[in-house]
């Protein structure tokens, strides 16, 4: 599983960066790897991003109580109420492989995750 926190819906930057995921969509599938996209949007703003964006993933609202899921991962910026831009991948018991916080005017990019998926799927020696 694929966990993408972003700071808002609409801004150019979030919007470039889930706009990327969906493109390379098929990338992560060959790797059953599921996305999910988090900010503190509210449901009705995630419901008309994703439907203008044309994403294919769903996007999680944390919404309230504010916060709540993106502080549970370190991802949460208090002091201006958003998420933070952070990769988080996760096995299938749950434990987090990798991550990558990037600052907010940057797109990771899906490189880091895919590497990350390849590394997770490699038969074991």
């Amino acid at each position: 599983m694929v966990l993408a926190f972003y700071p808002a819906d609409w801004s150019p930057v979030c919007t470039d960066q889930m706009s990327l995921y969906a493109m390379v969509m098929t990338e992560f599938k060959k790797f059953n790897a599921e996305v999910l996209g988090l900010s503190v949007d509210g449901i009705w703003c995630h419901l008309a991003f994703a439907k203008d964006r044309k994403l294919n993933f769903p996007l999680l609202s944390d919404f309230e109580p504010k916060g709540d899921i993106s502080r549970k991962y370190g991802a949460y910026k208090a002091n201006i109420g958003e998420s933070a831009r952070a990769l988080f991948v996760i096995d299938a018991n749950g434990i987090v492989r990798w991550s990558q916080l990037s600052p907010d005017g940057v797109n990771p990019g899906a490189d880091g995750i895919l590497a990350a998926l390849e590394q997770l799927n490699k038969p074991k020696a």
